[in-house]
């Protein structure tokens, strides 16, 4: 990894060619590039930094709280009053507030119920919410909410995450699909070059007929043409696959020549994707991403429809406070002294609070459908991709016999053109059957390696 991560940095930087010699990119190296550098994997690193600003936002509702407020009044050399209220607050996680507060007030005409010592007057008490709060309230549900949020991202980074790598996979292997058929024209283009060359020589001492050139140089120009088609769309697969590669600095980089694919990938695809150890009976579909986020949003419902559950409740909020001049002698705080109060609000009819509450239960009726119907097309899925793979390996045993028998077919055609048997035409027609036959075990090889990676995409594993 680090070699080719290397090698990168080099061909960017210089934007010549690094060597002359090929390096090979598997999978495992492409795939780990992708996942450190490419900007939507950063994107998806973002919901979870988001969710955790939204936790200690919500946390910041529980904060203590510092309350000053101060009135004055003075007209024509009279002070009227001048009134100061310092209040701090802590609120707990239930519906109760533990309060301190200093008052002092003066003026000439300050309202009798403010008046208070000289030197002030200290109060420490509590407000409690005996009904509509008490059990939940706003702040407790959007803290539980946040945390839920926090875990419901980090799935929704996991399928982000996998979405992307499964689009870079597939480009991966579609670009190891034009190179394996580029390399195909490119040997059998070496054959109809020798077979030309040793037809033209036959030619000029009188061994063949002319026809025989001419047929030979037709195959050979069909086969430069069919290279060159080839080429051009390893070069399109190779840009497509620079959409991928990116450096650490937010800059893409681009697949330079002398890079190409390994055409082993065949035997590590299990491992790179994870879907080696595949069972579909023993499969626990509840750990899948995709599901975990919608339990969380589930969660996250029901802690919504038990707030407004408790909106239907008549809001009684009951205040008391002991009073003190001399706070520094802790027993001065009695009942004796102090200042209670109670609030009662209750709407008549409801409709805002009994709307809201049947809005959540629908909310929560949607996402349990949603949930039901996510596992069996998940299942549904894995188990068609499952059957799928199973007859890929039945379609490449017969695609294996078919090339060899093809090839077999074709060397003995060359024998016996050679002997004067037969005709170039014959040798032409078997080689083009073989040519067709390779192309498609590689196509059939290509659609093998992307069932893989939709396998990989469904089941949404972590790879790396």
């Amino acid at each position: 990894m680090k070699r080719f991560i290397f090698h990168i940095l080099l061909c960017a930087a210089t934007l010549v060619q690094a060597q002359d010699s090929t390096k090979i990119i598997s999978l495992p190296e492409y795939l780990g590039y992708v996942k450190s550098f490419h900007p939507i994997v950063k994107q998806a690193n973002l919901i979870i930094n988001e969710s955790e600003i939204k936790l200690m936002k919500a946390r910041g509702a529980f904060d203590p709280k510092l309350e000053v407020d101060y009135n004055r009044k003075k007209f024509k050399n009279t002070e009227y009053y001048d009134k100061l209220n310092a209040a701090f607050k802590i609120p707990t996680w239930y519906g109760v507030e533990l309060k301190g507060n200093f008052e002092e007030n003066s003026g000439a005409y300050l309202n009798p119920e403010s008046y208070v010592p000289t030197d002030g007057l200290y109060s420490v008490g509590v407000s409690v919410s005996v009904a509509k709060g008490l059990l939940t309230n706003e702040r407790m549900a959007m803290l539980k909410q946040a945390k839920m949020f926090v875990n419901q991202a980090k799935a929704d980074r996991q399928l982000l995450v996998n979405n992307i790598l499964y689009k870079a996979t597939v480009t991966y292997f579609n670009w190891l699909k034009t190179y394996n058929e580029k390399r195909v024209y490119e040997d059998f283009l070496n054959n109809a070059q020798i077979r030309f060359d040793g037809i033209k020589k036959s030619y000029e001492v009188g061994d063949k007929p002319a026809i025989d050139t001419l047929e030979a140089r037709i195959t050979l120009n069909n086969r430069k043409l069919n290279l060159e088609k080839s080429r051009i769309k390893f070069i399109k697969s190779s840009l497509e696959l620079s959409n991928f590669l990116w450096l650490n600095d937010n800059t893409p980089i681009e697949i330079n020549d002398d890079i190409i694919p390994d055409i082993n990938t065949f035997n590590t695809i299990d491992q790179t994707l994870n879907t080696s150890l595949l069972d579909i009976e023993s499969l626990n579909l509840e750990e899948h991403p995709k599901l975990q986020s919608l339990d969380y949003k589930f969660q996250s419902l029901n802690i919504e429809k038990r707030l407004k559950l408790n909106n239907l409740l008549p809001q009684i909020d009951l205040q008391y406070n002991f009073l003190s001049e001399t706070p520094e002698a802790m027993n001065s705080f009695n009942t004796a002294n102090y200042k209670s109060g109670v609030n009662v609000s209750f709407p008549l009819f409801l409709r805002k609070e009994r709307s809201d509450l049947k809005l959540a239960k629908l909310k929560i009726q949607d996402t349990q459908y949603e949930i039901q119907s996510t596992r069996i097309a998940l299942k549904n899925k894995i188990n068609a991709i499952n059957q799928e793979l199973q007859s890929f390996v039945l379609q490449n045993d017969y695609t294996e016999v078919i090339v060899e028998d093809y090839n077999k077919m074709l060397k003995a055609e060359e024998r016996k053109f050679f002997l004067g048997e037969s005709s170039l035409f014959l040798v032409n027609s078997r080689e083009s059957k073989l040519i067709d036959a390779k192309l498609k075990a590689i196509s059939l090889e290509n659609d093998f390696f992307n069932t893989k990676a939709n396998l990989f995409n469904v089941l949404s594993v972590s790879i790396l």
